[in-house]
């Protein structure tokens, strides 16, 4: 995920090195808070529940708490507070809307649904690399930043990417 972040980083050229930087450190532990929640939760193979669903919610706030009493991470606790913010404001845990939502929020919101979506779930198989670039690209100007989005689909179109082959069984 964090290459995903790097990647999209590297397209925004309007961005000071120092944003860069909280950015980078923010990646890698933007689900910090997910460290008190539940296994039961986390691994559940089934549908959440609203209060299960409730208690995820609380890991971006959870891990925003945590890094800001260190004092390496304190510009980056209020990137990872806000990953999960919506571009359209029915997000959480604060209900941003558009530039409101830090800019490294907005890009980790990209890169980190892009990883969860080409990625094994114990609750589904990872979608193919085309399926998730066209719900990232779906999610334009909704969900996400269309700026980060139209950025994150110029890295993507420009790296080289495995073919995509069914699971073939002999018979």
């Amino acid at each position: 995920m964090t290459d995903y972040v790097e990647m999209i980083i590297d397209e925004l050229e309007f961005l000071s090195f120092e944003e860069r930087e909280i950015i980078l450190a923010a990646a890698p532990v933007h689900d910090l808070g997910k460290i008190g929640t539940t296994d039961l939760v986390l691994s559940k193979p089934g549908k959440l529940t609203d209060e299960e669903r409730e208690i995820i919610k609380e890991h971006a706030a959870e891990g925003a708490a945590i890094l800001g009493i260190l004092s390496m991470y304190h510009d980056a606790a209020n990137v990872v507070r806000h990953h999960h913010e919506r571009w359209d404001g029915a997000g959480y845990p604060d209900g941003l809307a558009g530039d409101a939502i830090p800019i490294g929020a907005r890009i980790i919101a990209v890169a980190d649904t892009y990883d969860a979506m080409t990625s094994d779930r114990v609750y589904r198989k990872a979608l193919s690399h085309s399926v998730a670039l066209a719900e990232i690209r779906r999610g334009s100007g909704t969900q996400f930043d269309p700026r980060i989005v139209d950025a994150f689909l110029r890295c993507m179109h420009a790296q080289p990417v495995a073919i995509e082959v069914p699971n073939l069984r002999p018979v």
